[in-house]
């Protein structure tokens, strides 16, 4: 009898935190692997720029890949050369700004 009530109290005590696994998966499949996703395809876009590309960079700027370095990158922009660091070019925004081009 008193082993059929520790079995009850085990078994209770792992029902209880199922809801927490569940919301710490939950976090993980919607939060967490779709952002590891996106950051390696931005790795991903920045290691494979090329000279002549049309980028946009987080800070809005429009321009045209002259010279790539290890960690910078210079960009031409209405007769103005700024270097910046390759973590400053965004793939999402340079995928808009060649969709607007296209059209």
């Amino acid at each position: 009898m008193i082993y059929l009530s520790l079995l009850q109290a085990d078994a209770s005590g792992i029902m209880s935190f199922l809801p927490i696994i569940a919301i710490v998966a939950v976090m993980y499949f919607f939060m967490l692997r779709p952002q590891m996703k996106r950051q390696k395809e931005e790795t991903a876009f920045r290691s494979a720029l090329e000279k002549g590309m049309r980028v946009v960079t987080i800070g809005g700027i429009h321009g045209k890949v002259l010279e790539i370095n290890d960690t910078t990158v210079l960009i031409e922009s209405e007769n103005t050369k700024l270097r910046v660091e390759r973590s400053a070019v965004s793939k999402e925004l340079s995928a808009q700004f060649q969709a607007k081009e296209k059209k």
